[in-house]
């Protein structure tokens, strides 16, 4: 009896161990108090561990994030500023109002030649300005009536300190003797048509386009006694010579 009961309870303590066993490898029984080797436990991150672990948003280097857009405005503006300098163009335009004077010539003035009674044989030369700009009348009108081989010459005596200018609407003067009072000049003749030509800035040279003012019908006459006066700005100057 004594080796039935214990065979019997040595059955029946591996089958408990057994039961035992089982039930730690699948969780479903209670762990063994008396293990004297603590089971090792596994701890699973939470997800509040799992995001504080996570990277944030990489930023630029050197600085922090720029609202979309901010760098080109910026650019922009810088541009702008710089363009700004062209204020100097606008002066330079304004300096074209003090343009030289143009030369006076037919093709900007009115020109009119009518004899006088006082002073005796003398005939008055009067030059409007109706262009848009001042106009200087050099030296002294270059005469010739119909087809005259010769050329007049100025009264140096007449010659004014400076050059008669003319603003738009002005006019110049100058007085031509036609023959001599006292009937000394020779080779007298009757002109019907005049020419009067405009010098430059340098003495016989061309001034620019010609004029040819109406003469009374009946004609001017003159002599080897004929004599311009140099232009003026004055009529009394021009006709008293």
């Amino acid at each position: 009896m004594r080796t039935r009961r214990t065979r019997l309870l040595a059955a029946t303590g591996l089958a408990l161990a057994a039961l035992a066993l089982t039930a730690c490898e699948d969780g479903t029984g209670a762990r063994d108090e008396g293990a004297s080797k603590p089971a090792t436990t596994t701890t699973t991150p939470t997800p509040t561990q799992t995001q504080t672990q996570t990277p944030s948003a990489e930023k630029p280097a050197g600085g922090s994030t720029a609202e979309p857009g901010t760098t080109a405005g910026s650019t922009s503006g810088s541009s702008g500023s710089t363009g700004g300098s062209g204020s100097t163009g606008g002066s330079k335009s304004d300096s074209s109002s003090d343009a030289a004077p143009v030369l006076c010539n037919g093709s900007n003035t009115k020109v009119t030649a009518q004899p006088v009674a006082r002073p005796l044989n003398h005939m008055l030369i009067t030059v409007e300005n109706t262009g848009s700009k001042t106009c200087d009348l050099t030296y002294f009108p270059v005469l010739r009536f119909d087809e005259m081989q010769w050329v007049p010459q100025g009264a140096e005596a007449t010659q004014p300190q400076a050059v008669v200018t003319l603003a738009p609407g002005e006019s110049g003067y100058a007085g031509v003797l036609l023959a001599a009072a006292d009937g000394s000049g020779d080779g007298g003749t009757t002109g019907h048509k005049l020419t009067i030509a405009f010098q430059g800035m340098t003495p016989n040279s061309s001034g620019g386009a010609s004029a040819t003012p109406s003469l009374p019908a009946k004609g001017v006459y003159y002599d080897s006694s004929l004599t311009v006066t140099y232009w003026q700005q004055n009529m009394d100057d021009a006709i008293n010579y």
